[in-house]
């Protein structure tokens, strides 16, 4: 019997299993006719298939065929996808399809050993939960490579940083000018019997000097703890330990739109148009509130492509800002060629955030900083797109139309907008 189990590509987490009791070909790809649909950008209609092959007399062995046109990884070894590669497939090997796609691995298993499964079935894995031995380490499994964060027999922490509270912290995920993200496990919530994940902001030390550092890391707490939507990560703790604010949040297992463009290139007009119809969903329900949120800091970077069904998630909501009806200019925030002009004169509105929608579209058509294509026309400056074939009059139009000089001129709302770029998929 073959059991084919799905990991946590960083982690090596079991995550799901399939089992195929008397299978010799199990296909394996996005389309819905496959016998394991996963549902990734990164994997071809029809990606694999693990065939049965007899071997005479000696018996019979398993053997991979890889379609993808991101190809597949065997063991770390790359099987090219641009023809059909065929090899040897060993107990307990790991299937990668494509770079960074999802991640399997193929055990052998005797029937014996088996419950009463049928001939193929699914399920969710159900980890042992295993008291660590000594405080820093999660697990003492032998057989876990260095690079694992988890054990992939129990799918504990493997090697724990430090801990803050009930939060075992693993590993730094970024550092910027006002903190540091962690990837963490809160040993208070189990999921399977094991800690949940998640990432832990703490605000750095020279920071947390600045009252109006200390506003903004609290503001994003307190609208994260707020909010309620798909589309933005979940707000779980926010706290003080040893004089130093942390706050817990959802972990989103995803690539954000910059790295994404920038290590694979522009994308489609499409998916460009799809990634902006969602962003525009997140905006108009935080415009919606009362009173009306405006991010601020809408960009690639801030957008994250979900793995598990490539939708985004908008990020960091640390610059967000109440709309105030006639303040005096206040601090000026967001990053040049995505900030509107009112922005940066410090008086966002809700349409500096669909303003910020051109430029990224631009990024992820072009893989061009967007400021390359800002020039002066007339008495204002405009972004000239008439000579990049990729984008389509049609689209052209309506990045133009978002990112007039004057409020007055552009989309009034998120839906407005969103219902301007859905016309451009259906023309």
């Amino acid at each position: 019997m073959v059991t084919l189990i799905l990991l946590e590509v960083e982690k090596t987490t079991p995550i799901q299993q399939w089992h195929f009791k008397d299978s010799t070909v199990i296909r394996i790809g996005r389309s819905v006719d496959n016998d394991i649909v996963l549902s990734n950008y990164l994997v071809s209609r029809h990606h694999l298939e693990i065939r049965q092959i007899s071997n005479g007399n000696q018996g019979n062995y398993w053997q991979v065929i890889s379609k993808g046109t991101n190809g597949t990884y065997l063991n770390g070894i790359f099987l090219n996808g641009d023809s059909v590669i065929t090899s040897t497939l060993p107990d307990k090997s790991l299937i990668q399809l494509a770079k960074d796609g999802p991640l399997l691995k193929f055990q052998l298993q005797d029937e014996s050993d088996s419950d009463d499964l049928s001939t193929q079935s699914q399920h969710q894995i159900k980890p042992t939960f295993t008291t660590p031995t000594h405080p820093d380490l999660g697990c003492t499994h032998q057989g876990n490579s260095p690079n694992n964060l988890f054990c992939i027999h129990c799918g504990q922490p493997i090697s724990v940083q430090k801990t803050i509270r009930q939060y075992q912290v693993l590993r730094t995920l970024g550092q910027g000018g006002m903190g540091t993200t962690y990837l963490a496990c809160n040993t208070t919530n189990l999921i399977m019997g094991v800690p949940q994940r998640l990432v832990l902001k703490q605000m750095n030390a020279d920071m947390a000097k600045i009252p109006k550092a200390q506003e903004l890391f609290q503001r994003e707490a307190k609208t994260l703890k707020n909010l309620n939507h798909v589309g933005i990560p979940k707000y779980y703790d926010f706290f003080v330990e040893d004089g130093k604010k942390y706050l817990a949040m959802e972990l989103i297992d995803g690539q954000d739109l910059e790295h994404r463009v920038n290590f694979t290139g522009p994308v489609t007009q499409r998916q460009a148009i799809a990634w902006m119809i969602q962003t525009c969903d997140v905006l108009e329900y935080i415009h919606s509130q009362d009173p009306p949120l405006i991010h601020r800091d809408i960009k690639p970077a801030n957008l994250m492509a979900r793995n598990s069904d490539n939708r985004i998630v908008v990020l960091d909501f640390g610059a967000v800002k109440e709309k105030e009806a006639g303040t005096a200019p206040g601090t000026k925030i967001g990053a040049e060629g995505y900030s509107a002009p009112e922005q940066n004169r410090g008086q966002p509105l809700t349409q500096s955030d669909l303003y910020a929608i051109g430029p990224t579209l631009i990024f992820l058509l072009t893989g061009e900083n967007p400021y390359k294509f800002y020039r002066q026309r007339g008495r204002g400056y405009h972004f000239d797109l008439t000579r990049v074939p990729t984008i389509t009059h049609q689209l052209r139009a309506v990045i133009e139309h978002t990112t007039e000089p004057l409020v007055r001129d552009r989309y009034q709302t998120a839906k407005e907008l969103k219902m301007a770029l859905a016309e451009c998929i259906s023309g």
